[in-house]
């Protein structure tokens, strides 16, 4: 099995088995952003406790690279500080800009190393970073 047949079942499997999907219904921030382009949607719901990710649960709608992209978040977040945080936010936006040229940390990454392929097709970028996106703005409500 080649790496990118190996991405696309990661991408698949958080598809259709999606980590955290189903809002909790006490949060510190609530967020809803939506994808202008092709109509996906993301709600999601974070809280912090002492300054780390406790909870981070989200619903929406779309595209595969969609949901399964803040699966993916959502599963790699939770637990980490918002310094943690903020290291793989940062590190999956520059992958994502990267227009396919750069090799994904794994390490840092993780199952998000999956959604690399993306960077290729601009137009897919949005979708996958939909919920990342929602992530940020709802960190920084949370915090306030």
């Amino acid at each position: 099995m080649n790496l990118d047949n190996l991405y696309q079942e990661v991408i698949l499997d958080h598809y259709k088995h999606p980590q955290h999907k189903g809002l909790s219904e006490k949060f510190d921030a609530q967020v809803h952003h939506v994808n202008p382009s092709c109509g996906d949607e993301i709600t999601l719901n974070v809280n912090l406790a002492d300054s780390t990710i406790s909870s981070l649960t989200w619903d929406g709608v779309g595209c595969s690279i969609s949901q399964a992209s803040v699966s993916i978040m959502s599963d790699l977040l939770i637990g980490k500080s918002l310094d943690e945080a903020q290291v793989i936010f940062d590190s999956f936006i520059e992958l994502m800009q990267s227009k396919g040229a750069l090799v994904a940390d794994e390490s840092i990454l993780e199952d998000a190393v999956a959604l690399a392929g993306v960077s290729k097709y601009p137009a897919r970028i949005k979708c996958a970073l939909l919920g990342w996106m929602a992530y940020k703005d709802a960190s920084v409500q949370a915090q306030k």
